[in-house]
């Protein structure tokens, strides 16, 4: 029962830091969302910066799990599952729900005392390069660790276009720019 209520505070946590924002949540509004106390809340979590920090880690974890198994949904081939990310990330970015990325929101809202969200967030990203960096090398691209930085730069342009102005259509146009890149960067005649 305990654990239970531990995830239910983080998960009322999450979803009021992702769609409110974090300094916009206090601790009074994820009481309520998780029909608990205070009390319980500090028991699991000491402090809001411990909560958002867990919520981080969470939102990581769910996001590798959502791409990686998105993209093997989606291809097979190497340089096919590059191109896939963008699928998988189209996918995202057009449901209602969708207020941006976690991990962009929580670096920009973090003060100099929250440089912890900041690295959480930096951590995620470039774990989430090395990802593409890992897909460029099976697909034997040339210079992968540029091409990984490349993918993921279209990406996080993407999401933030979108964020700004919802039906952008950056998704649409990062991915047309991603397949010229995969071509040249896979391209068989390579020198």
């Amino acid at each position: 029962m305990t654990s239970t209520l531990k995830e239910r505070i983080l998960e009322a946590a999450s979803d009021l830091f992702y769609r409110q924002g974090i300094r916009a949540t206090g601790i009074d509004a994820i009481v309520k969302a998780a029909g608990t106390t205070k009390m319980s809340l500090y028991h699991y979590f000491p402090s809001k910066h411990d909560l958002v920090l867990a919520h981080l880690q969470k939102s990581a974890e769910m996001m590798r799990e959502r791409i990686m198994t998105g993209i093997a949904e989606r291809a097979s081939l190497p340089k096919d599952r590059l191109l896939a990310v963008f699928d998988v990330f189209g996918e995202l970015l057009m449901r209602d729900s969708f207020r941006g990325c976690p991990f962009i929101n929580a670096a920009t809202e973090a003060s100099a005392e929250e440089e912890a969200f900041k690295q959480a967030s930096a951590d995620f990203y470039a774990q989430f390069r090395q990802s593409l960096v890992e897909l460029a090398t099976a697909a034997e691209a040339r210079q992968p660790d540029l091409l990984g930085r490349q993918l993921s730069l279209l990406l996080s342009g993407a999401i933030i276009a979108e964020q700004m102005q919802r039906d952008s259509g950056a998704i649409t146009a990062a991915r047309q720019a991603a397949e010229i890149l995969v071509g040249q960067a896979c391209a068989a005649s390579a020198p």
